[in-house]
């Protein structure tokens, strides 16, 4: 347990983060399946159209820092690249 008055209040500060990403990364998740299952249905409008609402959806997590710009990146790629496929 911590001793040090600064280290409880990290402690706090971090439960209340970890709960408040916890709820961002599950938004993003959930449009990407969504996404996902617009694909295997081969709906190529439906497919875009959430393309586009994925996309922000990781965009605005990655400038909030709660993922890694690099990781974002990577994952707009790969959608991209599977909604292309259709």
């Amino acid at each position: 347990m911590a001793n040090h008055k600064s280290t409880l209040k990290r402690m706090r500060q971090n439960a209340t983060l970890r709960t408040h990403h916890r709820h961002y990364r599950s938004v993003m998740r959930s449009q990407i399946k969504t996404l996902l299952s617009a694909i295997e249905a081969g709906d190529k409008d439906l497919a875009k159209a959430e393309l586009n609402k994925t996309t922000s959806v990781i965009q605005s997590l990655s400038t909030k820092g709660i993922l890694h710009s690099n990781q974002a990146a990577r994952r707009v790629s790969r959608l991209t690249k599977a909604v292309n496929r259709i």
